[in-house]
């Protein structure tokens, strides 16, 4: 089961998207911890070492693009969450795993999560 850390500064957006997770891809992808504030996120990421990192891009404080540059610990998959299509550019530097506008559609979350788990899987047989 792979690790996922949840950080999105809309508390209501962390909650919709880990229930998602819990219903329909439980026996994937394990929420070990969410963050609304970037900060906190941050440490999150270096503490957890999670496999996947759900992140909004645009937060108030941080956005999540300033949020990857502080970061020690970047040995995951990164899947961006946003309402916002004008990110996609400046995301795609990141070279993210995936791209989910919202609403998320539970459909595109699985399809993330299962290519996402076929990839893991292939490069352990590298």
């Amino acid at each position: 089961m792979y690790r996922a850390i949840i950080i999105d500064d809309e508390l209501i957006s962390v909650n919709i998207l880990k229930i998602l997770i819990e219903k329909h891809i439980p026996n994937s992808i394990s929420v070990v911890a969410t963050a609304t504030e970037p900060e906190t996120g941050i440490k999150l990421i270096d503490d957890y070492k999670p496999d996947v990192v759900f992140l909004d891009i645009s937060m108030p404080k941080m956005n999540g693009l300033e949020l990857l540059e502080k970061l020690k610990y970047k040995d995951f998959k990164l899947i961006f969450t946003t309402a916002h299509e004008e990110y996609v550019v400046k995301a795609i530097k990141n070279k993210p795993y995936n791209y989910l506008l919202k609403p998320i559609d539970i459909d595109e979350l699985k399809q993330c999560v299962t290519s996402f788990a076929f990839l893991l899987l292939c490069t352990l047989f590298q």
